[in-house]
């Protein structure tokens, strides 16, 4: 039943991804370090990632869903690859990928308090 919880979980994350941040499977592929027929298994239901991977995806939706209040889907989508000045010129899709979202949402608290845009 645990397992079945958290392949829905998966699931509707990964359609949220595509609906409100314009994210593919190849997007979520490179971000998570694994190939895009794995994506589809998630999307389908028939697989679940690791725990560190499951973690990365929540940050992702969370990420998303906090930008969806301010901007397109296709919006979001180029901010996350955009590089950041507040990020040392780096892309908020590669802290992602790498473990590092608390800076990012640190970006998208201060978008919150209108400090940055």
């Amino acid at each position: 039943m645990v397992h079945n919880n958290i392949q829905g979980a998966v699931a509707r994350y990964l359609r949220d991804l595509q609906e409100q941040g314009s994210l593919k499977g190849t997007d979520i592929a490179n971000i998570t370090g694994v190939s895009p027929p794995t994506v589809s298994r998630w999307s389908a239901g028939t697989h679940v990632p690791h725990a560190r991977t499951q973690r990365m995806l929540s940050d992702l939706h969370y990420i998303v869903a906090r930008l969806n209040e301010y901007y397109t889907p296709g919006e979001i989508r180029l901010w996350l690859y955009a590089p950041h000045p507040q990020l040392e010129g780096q892309r908020a899709i590669d802290f992602i990928a790498k473990d590092k979202s608390e800076d990012v949402i640190g970006i998208v608290d201060r978008l919150d308090a209108d400090a940055y845009v």
